[in-house]
């Protein structure tokens, strides 16, 4: 049986990262953002009931994630309806997930909002990453398109990070790289007992 271990951590804090080393040392990764855009891509299980509650999100067999931001907007019950449709087929992405890889001894689930959703309950044990709000700041303002206002709002839909830092049984800061996979490589031993394989 394996070790489920759900990853998170505010915008800008290392998460992509951090996943990506615990990739490299052979550890099975679930990213819930992909499996979002797998369901909205060309042929995704989500696309035609998404048509059906909002034709015009759909355009070439795909969902227009910039229509549905629209809706949301304009339309204070649009995100409980498409969260209806969604949530169900990402259990059910994760749930096949955890079932193709029931021998391996580690999992790591990478949900953006773990703890705002509940999703922790899924996991035997949780992992922070994070950074201090400077760098935080410096990271996102660096993105393309990235304005102080966006970040604002973005921070403002999060739980704050002190507060996930509080609830996570591992905690790991991303101030550089070599330090950051080394945190990895030490959670993982710790957590199965053994030394990764990278």
């Amino acid at each position: 049986m394996s070790v489920v271990l759900g990853l998170t951590g505010s915008i800008g804090m290392g998460k992509s990262t951090t996943t990506g080393f615990f990739r490299e040392a052979g550890v099975p990764v679930w990213d819930a953002d992909a499996a979002v855009h797998q369901l909205y891509a060309r042929g995704g299980a989500a696309v035609p009931s998404i048509a059906h509650l909002h034709p015009a999100a759909v355009r070439d067999d795909t969902i227009d994630r910039a229509v549905l931001r629209d809706w949301i907007a304009a339309d204070p019950a649009a995100l409980k309806r498409i969260e209806a449709v969604v949530h169900p087929l990402v259990a059910a992405s994760r749930a096949a997930f955890l079932q193709d890889n029931a021998d391996a001894p580690l999992v790591v689930l990478d949900v953006p909002l773990l703890f705002e959703t509940g999703g922790d309950g899924y996991c035997d044990e949780t992992l922070v990453v994070t950074a201090p709000a400077e760098v935080q700041r410096t990271r996102v303002l660096a993105r393309p398109g990235m304005t102080d206002a966006h970040l604002q709002t973005i921070l403002s839909k999060q739980m704050p990070d002190a507060q996930k830092r509080a609830r996570a049984t591992h905690v790991i800061e991303t101030l550089t790289l070599d330090q950051t996979r080394a945190a990895v490589h030490e959670l993982i031993a710790r957590l199965t007992g053994s030394r990764p394989h990278a």
